[in-house]
């Protein structure tokens, strides 16, 4: 599934990375998306997926707790540290590779005219961890198969 905004990717150090990618939709629909649990369960994960959610309280000092169902199950769990209108800070966790926690803060940008910019940056435990993640998104794969969900939810939302 391609996109009009791709997600750009860039490793920032041995265990960080950032990313960037532009949605048309205004920043509270996209924080919502990322906050709301019927809409994080429509966009999370690849396609031809579905997420349950098994925990979910997207709040400062919150949890969750979601597994991706497909052609196998992956789970993820992970608390959220600051959850604010422009700024969500959490951890995840693959339970497929306990103890290699991501600490992840989204910034979003208003870009006027009802567009925003999600910029992202994950600090992970191992520069492996790092570099396996970067490899994934880079593939198509991983980030970019959500997001492209997303913006599908976001075209029916705000349509």
């Amino acid at each position: 599934m391609s996109s009009m905004h791709p997600t750009t990717h860039l490793r920032t150090s041995e265990q960080s990375l950032t990313f960037s990618r532009q949605f048309d939709a205004p920043v509270a629909a996209v924080v919502r998306a990322h906050t709301d649990p019927e809409q994080f369960s429509h966009w999370m994960g690849p396609s031809g997926t579905s997420c349950r959610l098994d925990r979910f309280a997207a709040h400062t000092g919150g949890a969750f707790d979601y597994t991706i169902t497909g052609n196998g199950e992956w789970r993820f769990f992970g608390s959220y540290h600051e959850v604010g209108p422009t700024r969500i800070v959490h951890t995840w966790e693959f339970a497929g590779d306990p103890g290699l926690a991501t600490l992840e803060v989204l910034s979003f940008v208003d870009l006027g005219q009802n567009r925003c910019r999600l910029d992202g940056q994950s600090l992970y435990t191992t520069a492996k961890h790092c570099a396996e993640t970067l490899a994934f998104d880079e593939s198509g794969a991983g980030m970019e198969e959500n997001f492209s969900r997303l913006d599908q939810l976001l075209a029916h939302l705000t349509s």
